[in-house]
């Protein structure tokens, strides 16, 4: 775990993909970047989460008042997020938009589905960066609403699952990568004491 900025307020971190982004169940979950930042740090706690599998950019607050604000932050949707990806197969067109309701799947956690009925609103917006000549895509994504597995889900949906994906790609989508192909490539919030616009990046791994 690379820390990429820290003061008395906030530590934003490059998190690798395989470690929590909050501790788990047991003693072998207890490692995670909350805990590593406490070490670091003293005191620290989750503004939003990455999957586990998911490696980039995610910032943590480090004293309770700069918590509350960040989570008024991404509560209000104030907070930029973008991601890149590998899926499967060639989008038909070079952007747009996928809005499908989410919601828990409660018979098989930690998996989500999508629910027109009771389902939460889930906005994803994407943009093809690269057609790859295996067949694949690179995706630019910029989720705009910020549900559990919100990007994994939304492009198995629509027939174009993350490589790598051990909940929604099919078995011979998972086969093609060791580790999930989800990336956060830049995080962009105001800072919690002096409102001024902070953006941190992390190149794509892959």
């Amino acid at each position: 775990m690379q820390v990429l900025f820290a003061d008395s307020h906030i530590a934003c971190v490059d998190k690798p993909s395989g470690l929590r982004s909050v501790p788990g169940k047991g003693d072998a979950g207890f490692d995670c970047v909350v805990s590593r930042l406490i070490d670091l740090y003293g005191w620290a706690r989750e503004a939003h989460r990455l999957d586990m599998d998911t490696s980039g950019v995610m910032v943590a607050a480090l004293c309770p008042e700069a918590h509350r604000d960040l989570c008024r932050q991404f509560r209000d949707r104030s907070v930029e997020k973008r991601y890149e990806a590998i899926v499967f197969a060639h989008p038909a067109d070079d952007h747009g938009e996928i809005d499908l309701p989410m919601r828990a799947d409660i018979f098989h956690r930690p998996r989500q589905v999508i629910d027109y009925g009771q389902g939460k609103a889930a906005v994803t917006q994407w943009q093809v960066l690269e057609s790859l000549a295996d067949g694949t895509t690179r995706l630019a994504l910029t989720p705009l609403t910020g549900r559990s597995h919100q990007l994994r889900l939304h492009l198995a949906s629509v027939g174009h699952p993350i490589l790598g994906d051990d909940l929604y790609a099919p078995a011979d989508v998972l086969a093609m990568a060791s580790r999930l192909l989800l990336h956060a490539t830049r995080l962009a919030i105001d800072h919690p004491q002096s409102g001024k616009r902070l953006e941190f990046a992390s190149p794509c791994p892959f």
